[in-house]
């Protein structure tokens, strides 16, 4: 295998795993606040965090350093229409995600104290699950459009 094929396996296997540990974070913290159990959403929250943390975090560093070498090997400037828009939203996303963890972090040590204390959730878990759930939308939407513009590499 060559090693430009084997960057850009690294930079699709990372982009899948964005992808996929994004929507399996969100479906799975969803239907953990649907239930209002705050029990359960600090074991689904804990698990959240550490998925995070393993495989999210792990893509969005390998991301630009995959995307970079990509370019580089195939003579690609960075200043491409679409490979700029595609940074930008890269940092978009970031911007997001960041807060998102944080976020993540503090529902479940809302959900856990408020499980040890055998009392419902309290009011600022929902304050941030409204913020987070806000916040994965516009990420989410930046994800696609960034594959979309590397499948298609569109003249901008």
């Amino acid at each position: 295998m060559t090693e430009y094929f084997l960057l850009k396996f690294l930079h699709i296997i990372g982009a899948t795993m964005l992808i996929g540990t994004g929507a399996g974070i969100a479906f799975f913290m969803l239907m953990a606040h649907r239930t209002g159990e705050a029990a359960t959403v600090a074991a689904v929250a804990r698990i959240v965090v550490i998925a995070d943390w393993l495989f999210t975090a792990t893509a969005v560093a390998v991301q630009p350093i995959t995307g970079t070498l990509l370019a580089w090997k195939t003579g690609l400037s960075l200043n491409e229409g679409w490979v700029s828009l595609s940074l930008l939203l890269y940092l978009i996303i970031g911007a997001f995600w960041l807060p998102v963890v944080w976020m993540q972090m503090r529902m479940r040590d809302l959900a856990r104290a408020a499980a040890a204390a055998g009392e419902p959730l309290p009011p600022d878990y929902y304050y941030l699950f409204r913020w987070w759930f806000a916040c994965g939308i516009p990420a989410f939407a930046a994800i696609l459009a960034i594959v979309w513009l590397m499948i298609t590499k569109p003249a901008i």
